[in-house]
């Protein structure tokens, strides 16, 4: 896909005039199992209080009823998913919405919905940000705005030991899942189509609607191996019991980023304040490092950082 990570979608998909079309990823509801949120360690989830000079810039339009609605697909733990014991909302992306929106003096309140849904969503007025581990790429800020808040590249995951010898740098003839609608199902197409180049058998790509699902068909051993955005790989890793392990290196990093609509006037600006405040005060590196993901922690978030 390109320089890209996982919630990105290649270029073209989008439609920019008229209805957006995008490809799925992850279903909507609320009951998609994922594992437990680890327990709590340093910051706390609840929302900072208000901060006087941020909440005023937030658009009235927003802040009115002090709620902030959120459009996220609850499939790609650690980031986003559903707490199968709570039936709740969960992720390291959620507790830092939760923080921004703490500091603007609104209260998050998060809609689980497919993937493909949120950004047409946010143009529409359904959602007022987008949190789903979206890329920031240039195909997306011809719609939308972003707020740039951490960094992910692609890994691959065999089983432990790797029995397959999956090689990502060569893959050819393996068995290899990957979620519907990530940047990785086109970095696994375009790899397959280098292996029949060269005269080699191709890919055979295992395209699942939810990363749990592509998870879970690794460890059982349906798959031979699997790609997704790093932080998701590691995570699945730990969360299996070392069944599964990292192969090769991550590649190809770019930008995660709230996404915001294009009529809503200052609000990206006081996101992007907040999310300041947030990484100012230390919550930031705690709700990552709570999670185990504070290797793509970004030091200067910015307003539409696409890469090349």
């Amino acid at each position: 896909m390109g320089t890209l990570s996982r919630r990105a979608l290649a270029a073209g998909t989008f439609v920019v005039a008229g209805a957006l079309t995008l490809t799925a990823c992850g279903g909507g509801g609320t009951t998609a199992a994922s594992p437990a949120a680890p327990a709590a360690t340093g910051a706390s989830s609840a929302a900072p209080s208000a901060q006087n000079t941020l909440a005023a810039m937030v658009p009235d339009a927003i802040k009115s009823d002090g709620k902030l609605i959120v459009g996220v697909d609850a499939s790609y733990p650690p980031n986003e998913s559903v707490d199968p014991a709570s039936q709740k909302i969960v992720g390291w992306d959620v507790e830092l919405v939760e923080a921004i929106a703490g500091k603007l003096g609104l209260t998050a309140e998060f809609q689980n919905a497919g993937f493909d849904t949120i950004i047409p969503g946010l143009g529409s007025g359904k959602y007022e940000l987008g949190s789903s581990s979206f890329t920031d790429n240039k195909e997306r800020e011809k719609v939308v705005d972003f707020v740039t808040y951490y960094s992910a590249g692609t890994a691959w995951a065999a089983l432990k030991g790797n029995p397959k010898a999956v090689n990502p740098d060569d893959a050819c003839g393996k068995k290899i899942g990957v979620q519907q609608g990530t940047v990785q199902v086109d970095d696994i197409k375009a790899k397959s189509e280098a292996c029949t180049k060269a005269g080699k058998p191709a890919i055979d790509q295992v395209v699942r609607k939810q990363q749990t699902e592509v998870n879970a068909d690794l460890v059982s051993g349906k798959i031979d191996g699997m790609l997704a955005d790093s932080p998701i790989v590691g995570y699945a890793v730990k969360q299996t019991g070392d069944k599964l392990e990292i192969i090769g290196q991550a590649y190809d990093t770019a930008p995660y980023g709230f996404a915001i609509g294009k009529n809503s006037g200052t609000f990206k600006d006081a996101w992007l304040a907040g999310l300041k405040e947030v990484m100012a005060d230390g919550t930031y590196k705690s709700i990552l490092d709570k999670w185990g993901v504070g290797d793509g922690a970004i030091t200067d978030p910015v307003i539409n950082g696409a890469q090349g």
